[in-house]
């Protein structure tokens, strides 16, 4: 019988490169950290909010996200937007992606490469 906290690890390994993805697609249109938290676990990438909000500030600092703060609401928000630069990457990130979705398919099918 599997340990549950060894599946845990594994997934969590699993789904720590695809929420930089999944975040690069959904900044397609701006948003703010809470609301993209919510849309990421609503689209099935459960991400904790001590994981996102780092994740955040470094791929502003990697220069593939833009921000703004919106101030004209009563509780002023930081607005992220993925970046020109933040395009090519998650392009290329989806490209090795698809790749390797069709390589574990390959796996799984016994297809030889």
């Amino acid at each position: 019988m599997v340990n549950d906290e060894v599946l845990r690890t594994h997934l969590q390994e699993l789904r720590r490169g695809t929420v930089v993805v999944a975040s690069l697609l959904a900044l397609r249109a701006p948003d703010y950290g809470y609301a993209l938290l919510q849309r990421l676990t609503g689209h099935g990438f459960p991400v904790d909010a001590n994981t996102l909000y780092p994740l955040l500030r470094r791929l502003e600092e990697q220069g593939l996200l833009t921000s703004e703060w919106n101030t004209e609401e009563s509780r002023p928000r930081k607005f992220y937007r993925t970046s020109t630069d933040g395009e090519t990457v998650l392009a290329r990130l989806l490209d090795d992606l698809a790749a390797v979705q069709t390589s574990v398919t390959g796996l799984i099918e016994g297809v030889d490469r």
